[in-house]
């Protein structure tokens, strides 16, 4: 299987599946000299493991990851790092049914269209599991990028038609609530929406804003390298991604020039600054220095338990009830795949940008 593997420089490749005996990633391309403990990573895990609240799966899972490799007296070695979390609560047995047919909504038919063969358990590679190897590798990329003074923050902007009001979004507002939605109110008016499309045996989808702050002006490349289209490229990749969106995104259709323009001002400081910030801190492909703005639609969780209407392998139609444990909704445990996938990208760009200028490549030599 082609297509496991994301990054130029900084690359990670993710592997296992939903109900094998684990998931995990190896990372290549990262520096030596960088601390680093399954301790500091573990908090990153936790944020995405299953069971934390009713709006998730009841699959308990520990998702306790194991550094083996490219550690060594708790700095990384500038070798290969190979994390692994084990899986410790499958039930396979609730998938064993839909070997013969394909669920709406899932890859199921797909796999078989490309593979012939596809491992129904859980949806093997196509399941939310295989996030994990991504979330431990953002941990990585995060600690890279806090040294450089970039922070990421990402969090439930939208959760079906309950949208975060600006003024009330603040950072430490994301963990007190279930759904990671820092507009507290409307966070309670989304978990009563929830609850009620949970009795009607039904999911919701939504979005997921990031906001990256502290990266410079310079970062991307012009043409098939730019940062915005990298930051897509990434974010897609997460399963239930339908749409992305950087800045005012596509908020722009509607505007005219005057009015999307981001006018540049010197600050006090000597520094080019912009006095708004439609284009979501990333002109022609390159950061600008302003907060890059990331958004990401998600779709409703596919497995939902009413009655569908669906096909099996045999070419006949059949109506399925799907059984098993789902989340109702895919936002508070996907806050930090974004964030994970945003830090993994932009410390790849960043790499690949430190070849751009003859001055910068001289000066690194002459320190050596």
């Amino acid at each position: 299987m082609a297509g496991s593997v994301m990054g130029e420089i900084f690359k990670i490749s993710t592997w296992g599946e939903s109900h094998g005996s684990g998931v995990g990633v190896v990372v290549d391309g990262c520096p030596a000299g960088i601390p680093l403990t399954e301790e500091e990573i573990q908090p990153f895990l936790d944020r995405r493991s299953p069971g934390q609240t009713r709006y998730s799966t009841p699959r308990r899972e520990g998702d306790k990851v194991k550094i083996l490799s490219g550690v060594f007296e708790g700095k990384t070695t500038g070798t290969p790092i190979s994390m692994m979390v084990e899986n410790t609560s499958q039930r396979s047995g609730d998938y064993s049914e839909i070997a013969q047919y394909y669920r709406p909504g899932h890859a199921d038919y797909t796999f078989d269209a490309k593979y012939g063969f596809r491992d129904y358990r859980g949806g093997g590679r196509s399941s939310g599991r295989e996030t994990i190897g991504r979330v431990a590798a953002g941990a990585i990329a995060e600690k890279v990028l806090d040294q450089l003074g970039i922070k990421i923050i990402a969090y439930t902007k939208q959760i079906g038609p309950y949208v975060c009001r600006e003024e009330f979004v603040s950072s430490e507002n994301v963990e007190k609530s279930p759904l990671r939605m820092p507009d507290l109110e409307r966070s309670s008016e989304a978990e009563s929406y929830l609850e009620q499309k949970m009795k009607e045996m039904d999911s919701v989808g939504g979005m997921i804003e990031c906001v990256i702050s502290g990266v410079p002006a310079g970062v991307g490349e012009p043409v098939f390298g730019k940062l915005d289209a990298a930051f897509a490229a990434g974010i897609f990749s997460i399963g239930a991604v339908k749409g992305v969106e950087i800045g005012a995104g596509f908020a722009v259709a509607e505007k005219t020039g005057s009015g999307n323009n981001d006018e540049f001002y010197m600050d006090a400081g000597g520094q080019v600054k912009k006095s708004t910030n439609f284009a979501g801190g990333i002109l022609g492909g390159i950061s600008d220095g302003d907060d890059i703005i990331i958004r990401a639609a998600f779709k409703p969780t596919p497995s939902i338990f009413q009655s569908q209407k669906t096909v099996n392998r045999q070419g006949e139609d059949i109506t399925v009830q799907i059984r098993g444990r789902h989340d109702p909704v895919i936002m508070p445990r996907a806050v930090v795949v974004v964030e994970a996938m945003a830090a993994l990208t932009l410390v790849d760009r960043l790499f690949v940008g430190m070849t751009a200028r003859m001055d910068r490549i001289r000066d690194f030599y002459k320190n050596i």
